[in-house]
């Protein structure tokens, strides 16, 4: 469908500690969402960050408000009929509780461990949201779908637009980085074309929806932490 439109979404960006990164040292990282504009709907995947004094002292985040960030990609809330987030970690569901009755699509798996995990998420942002909970790949819109893929969390869940000219995927945090993808995504080629399978140093494993992925084609992917953008 070409007449599906695919915007980011800037809500801001926080400042992650070195203690969680892979270099040690801090790193700024944006905090990313994506309308899409369908003719059945408009979809909101992500909605920015929650506060909290703790989350705001540990991470130093700026926000930009739903509003405002919406305002930025072209549209209002009023224009808003579907929510989704990759997953329910504060930095992704933080306006979640401003968006009334609109449906949320969640994984099962992943609104259960949000609810029961310590220190998962905020929980007041699990409050006020109506979620419409997903066991598996599901088609919210013609020609849009979500799709499992657990790593980063347990329900984690990526976004697939099809268009004439190929498909989009708004990947969340499946991978932090499109360098990570893109490795993902060669160490699964190299695996297929039976590249060092043997050996001790063999490429790692990708995860297995990569491979489902792959199968809508995607023409560019898009990331929650990430500027970059993949493209094969």
């Amino acid at each position: 469908m070409s007449d599906v439109l695919v915007h980011r979404v800037d809500f801001g960006y926080f400042i992650r500690p070195g203690s969680e990164t892979q270099t040690g040292e801090a790193r700024v990282e944006p905090c990313l969402g994506y309308l899409v504009v369908h003719p059945d709907g408009v979809l909101l995947f992500d909605t920015g960050m929650g506060a909290d004094p703790e989350v705001d002292h540990h991470y130093r985040p700026h926000r930009i408000g739903l509003d405002a960030a919406l305002v930025g990609a072209g549209a209002r809330v009023d224009d808003v009929t579907h929510v989704a987030n990759c997953h329910l970690h504060f930095d992704h569901c933080g306006a979640n509780p401003l968006l009334g009755t609109r449906p949320v699509f969640v994984q099962t798996t992943e609104l259960a461990e949000a609810r029961t995990a310590v220190d998962y998420t905020l929980p007041e942002l699990l409050d006020g949201a109506r979620y419409e909970e997903l066991s598996g790949e599901s088609e919210i819109l013609p020609g849009v779908f979500l799709l499992p893929t657990p790593g980063h969390t347990p329900g984690h869940q990526s976004l697939v637009v099809r268009r004439a000219d190929g498909a989009v995927v708004c990947a969340g945090q499946s991978h932090d980085t499109a360098s990570d993808f893109s490795a993902d995504h060669f160490a699964g080629r190299a695996h297929d074309e039976g590249q060092g399978l043997t050996r001790h140093d063999a490429p790692p494993i990708s995860p297995a929806w990569m491979d489902r992925l792959q199968q809508f084609d995607p023409r560019v992917v898009y990331f929650a932490h990430d500027h970059a953008v993949w493209i094969p």
